[in-house]
């Protein structure tokens, strides 16, 4: 492996880079710098999150730009205000040595004017999101022309969160002259398309295939029944003592769901979806990277440009509709050496698609049991025994009071006061995996049933969080609770409709007739009326009838379409004035830098929905892990789409 040194960096980056503590450069950095150095070739590199990829492109870069001429040198294009900030902060760190050298990060949700002054003063390399690139181009307060170097970092992100017609835009107004430099972890057909517009001839180097995952990382999954997808994601967190780690979710509404539910369950966790402001975005984001909290509830876009090294586990609490986002998802952990798990929980029916999966990222995945109560408490246990005897002991504190705490232990035994110690801390965990069922063998029904009674004891045991009656009089308690939801419905239109999305559209071969099958077929009670419909490519929007969100979503959750489980959520009402064509992007308005869109989020596995407001799910302060898990019975049914299996 060659050095930093013998690549042939100037010094004042060698100083700053040894500064750092970089001593040997990472494979994507051994590869990409010497080539950037010596030709002006265009580059595609294949290349993980977290292996090196800013140094690799930045470097050579900086080692080459003339701070003596006037002008941006160089663009560096990123998905997120986080992953732009970072770049940032980076290449301020590799350039501090560099006399004259200064570099401006340009994002959405923060104030134009005071970007726009930095870039007045000049600077040499622009770190940019595309939608606020795009913007300061077009008020002229950003010139292009002067641009030597065009960087596009995690281009298949950014194409995923639908930013091609702004790159195009970006880079319609570059220099033909520039050298670009394409840093991906997947090669989407839109990219191709991209580089073949847009790049001369280029020469492309990988740290690994197109698809492939991070080695340092273990893929596994759980094979668990549909209604027991929650208290298995518990154990995949009980089993792990000191987990820190993201579990993805595929809507902001399962996002907001499960934190609450973990919060409500003693977890230190908190949620990350597109109803955040920035400003609680940051905070959510900044106690995460602190370790003030230990789990991070996210979808997809949210947790886009948030890079943790030492995250030790990935949950995905379902799989994303793209092998690309998988790729993006098991990328954040195992990171700088260090050793990492991704873990799926998958119905039997998802099982079927790991094959596929494993083609096309190189990795096998290995099935391992959903871990039982006696495990668990095993495991806990040994880690409360280190943790105490690891802990440090203030003898200038402790020592006035040891007397009369001797005086209080001594008619006990050293074993009794080991045990009484142990217990205060564990009794409570002790008691919840009491008699917990195998999670293994439930698709007996027996055993479910089993199952289902033990955890309504455990609740009612603990006080009884809420009652759980039968299928029958749950059907009869909602329909007559339908007036009153009607009644308090935030999101509707003038003519008292509600205004939905759902993740189904042409491509997936849905129409209007069988969307309104599966309502009238899955809604008790009278039919709701039903309202315009619009058919997208990957997601559609419709109206209906207020009053029935409730039922509408409990009957998606037991419903799939081509193999695609079903997800239907509230849409901000349609903008008066816009067309068919300008609906789309109505709903998916606003600032799409740093976290998305307002109005949904458009991520691979398109989430989006135009749901706008929330408050942020809040964190909780740590509290005993005793509580149990909340049942998940949901009635079923479907019309057009594939009713999910009970056993």
């Amino acid at each position: 492996m060659s050095t930093f040194k013998e690549m042939g960096l100037k010094s004042e980056i060698l100083e700053a880079i040894l500064e750092l503590g970089y001593e040997k450069p990472t494979p994507i950095q051994e590869i990409a710098i010497p080539k950037v150095l010596e030709s002006k070739q265009d580059l595609i590199a294949f290349a993980q999150t977290g292996t090196g990829k800013t140094a690799a492109f930045s470097l050579p870069i900086l080692n080459q730009i003339d701070t003596s001429k006037r002008g941006v040198k160089c663009i560096v294009l990123s998905p997120t205000r986080e992953l732009g900030l970072q770049i940032t902060a980076d290449i301020e760190s590799y350039s501090k040595n560099i006399p004259g050298f200064k570099v401006v990060a340009v994002y959405g949700g923060a104030d134009i004017m005071g970007q726009i002054k930095k870039l007045e003063r000049g600077c040499d390399i622009v770190v940019g999101t595309p939608g606020r690139t795009l913007d300061l181009v077009k008020r002229n307060k950003l010139d292009l022309e002067t641009v030597e170097f065009l960087v596009l970092d995690e281009a298949d992100e950014m194409l995923s969160m639908g930013f091609a017609e702004d790159l195009d835009a970006i880079l319609g107004n570059t220099p033909k002259d520039k050298q670009t430099l394409l840093f991906s972890a997947t090669m989407p057909p839109d990219m191709l398309k991209l580089s073949k517009k847009y790049m001369t001839d280029p020469f492309e180097i990988s740290a690994g295939s197109k698809q492939e995952t991070n080695t340092n990382v273990t893929h596994q999954y759980y094979k668990i029944n549909s209604r027991d997808r929650y208290p298995a994601l518990k154990r995949a967190v009980d089993i792990a003592p000191d987990i820190y780690g993201i579990i993805f979710c595929r809507t902001r509404a399962e996002t907001k769901e499960v934190a609450e539910r973990l919060a409500e369950d003693g977890y230190n966790t908190d949620a990350l979806h597109g109803d955040l402001s920035q400003a609680q975005r940051d905070y959510v984001m900044n106690r995460f990277r602190n370790r003030q909290l230990q789990l991070l509830i996210a979808t997809d876009v949210a947790a886009r440009g948030l890079d943790v090294n030492e995250l030790t586990h990935v949950i995905n609490y379902k799989l994303p509709d793209e092998d690309a986002v998988y790729v993006h998802r098991s990328g954040r952990t195992g990171r700088a050496n260090n050793e990492g798990y991704s873990i799926s929980l998958l119905t039997a029916k998802e099982e079927s698609r790991l094959r596929y999966l494993e083609k096309k990222i190189g990795r096998k995945f290995e099935k391992v049991p959903i871990p039982n109560g006696k495990d668990i408490c095993q495991k806990q246990l040994f880690n409360l025994i280190d943790n105490i005897k690891e802990t440090e002991i203030a003898n200038s504190h402790i020592d006035s009071f040891l007397p009369q705490i001797y005086e209080m232990f001594e008619d006990m035994t050293k074993e009794e006061v080991l045990k009484k110690i142990v217990s205060a801390e564990f009794n409570r965990f002790l008691e919840y995996y009491r008699d917990a069922p195998d999670l293994n063998k439930t698709s007996d029904p027996r055993e479910r049933e089993r199952s289902r009674e033990l955890e309504n004891d455990r609740d009612d045991d603990r006080g009884g969080r809420r009652e759980r009656p039968e299928r029958g009089e749950r059907r009869d308690r909602d329909r007559g609770e339908r007036s009153e939801r009607s009644e308090r419905k935030e999101h509707t239109t003038a003519s008292n409709m509600t205004r939905y999305f759902i993740n189904q559209g042409k491509k997936d071969g849905f129409s209007p007739k069988l969307l309104m099958g599966m309502i009238n077929s899955n809604l008790g009670g009278a039919t709701p009326e039903i309202g315009q419909i619009e058919i997208m490519k990957m997601f559609s929007f419709f109206e209906m009838e207020s009053g029935h969100t409730a039922d509408l979503q409990r009957a998606a959750k037991d419903m799939e379409f081509n193999g695609r489980e079903i997800s239907i959520e509230e849409s901000s009402p349609r903008p008066s004035g816009v067309g068919d064509r300008g609906s789309d992007r109505g709903d998916r308005g606003g600032s799409r830098d740093g976290g998305g869109y307002r109005g949904g989020e458009r991520s691979g596995s398109r989430e989006g929905g135009g749901y706008k407001g929330g408050d942020r799910s809040g964190s909780r302060d740590a509290r005993p892990r005793e509580s149990a898990p909340r049942s998940s019975q949901r009635p079923a049914g479907s019309h057009g789409a594939k009713r999910r299996t009970r056993r």
